[in-house]
């Protein structure tokens, strides 16, 4: 697992080699008014004001971010508006089929955030360290969408505040997991573009919905939804010292809501996105990507 320190590191270096990275690899950037494909398990109706990147460039984009990427990346969006500083990422995992019967104990689950956040700090130095300080917002499970959502909150030692934003659709044999990247000061527009543009626009393949599932071929999960909130590691691991390298791993964007890497991030892929091709947005990018 990455430290977040590592990960900031990382992005500072990746952008001050940025220019040589350029002519290495070409994203084929899909413009909006199309649908997109999320690996074979969903598809997106894409608002003409958006940009995609399938999972080979979304993870292509982190690396030279210095992000960590976990192999399960199937997509990402982003705005055209380049006042729009948010970004919408999607992984599935085929974790077996998750059982929606459990009741999430929301106090619970934040006292082992802040349990585990208190230990992972007695090894870090002054200025290196991040509290849990509540829900943003508490975890709920939509038993018509079979969506799972929540979104917390935290403080670095400067007490900025920073946060994840974080949506699990439930399939037959695994999830969708959406990261939402934005900051405090614009999360509550976002949140309305997420819900509104992105998810009411996003469709599972027939064969893979949640109601597809058959008990007597699947794999079933061995946890469930409280253990999917913590990384799905269940609430004694996360009781542990490493609970916060394991929140960073687990959503891996979380790092980058730093106040600090925010403007470079959105640069970053400001400077990705003007190299998008001009070409149909239906078919590959040709030779040049020009």
């Amino acid at each position: 697992m990455k430290r977040l320190t590592a990960m900031v590191a990382a992005l500072f270096m990746v952008l001050s080699t940025a220019g040589a990275a350029d002519a290495e690899y070409e994203y084929n950037w899909i413009e909006g008014g199309v649908t997109v494909d999320l690996g074979e398990i969903a598809t997106v109706d894409l608002d003409p004001d958006f940009l995609f990147l399938d999972g080979e460039d979304t993870r292509q984009l982190a690396l030279e971010y210095g992000d960590p990427v976990s192999g399960d990346e199937v997509g990402s969006i982003y705005s055209m508006d380049e006042e729009q500083t948010w970004a919408v990422y999607f992984d599935y995992e085929e974790t077996g089929h998750i059982k929606d019967d459990e009741k999430i104990d929301a106090k619970a689950l934040l006292k082992s955030y802040q349990a585990g956040a208190e230990e992972a700090n007695k090894d870090r130095e002054p200025g290196e360290r991040y509290y849990v300080t509540g829900w943003d917002i508490e975890p709920f499970y939509d038993e018509d969408t079979h969506n799972l959502t929540w979104s917390l909150l935290l403080e670095n030692d400067n007490k900025e505040t920073f946060l994840n934003y974080n949506t699990r659709i439930l399939t037959r044999e695994g999830n969708i997991s959406v990261i939402l990247v934005t900051d405090p000061e614009n999360r509550e527009a976002d949140k309305q573009i997420l819900q509104n543009q992105i998810l009411s626009q996003l469709n599972i393949t027939d064969g893979n919905k949640y109601t597809d599932f058959d008990k007597s071929t699947d794999k079933v999960a061995n946890y469930g939804l409280s253990a999917l909130i913590l990384g799905g590691t269940g609430l004694a691991v996360a009781k542990k010292a490493g609970l916060l390298a394991v929140i960073l791993a687990f959503a891996k964007k979380f790092g980058v809501l730093i106040v600090a890497g925010i403007a470079a991030l959105w640069s970053f892929i400001r400077k990705k996105k003007k190299n998008k091709p001009t070409t149909d947005p239906a078919q590959p990018a040709g030779p040049s990507g020009e």
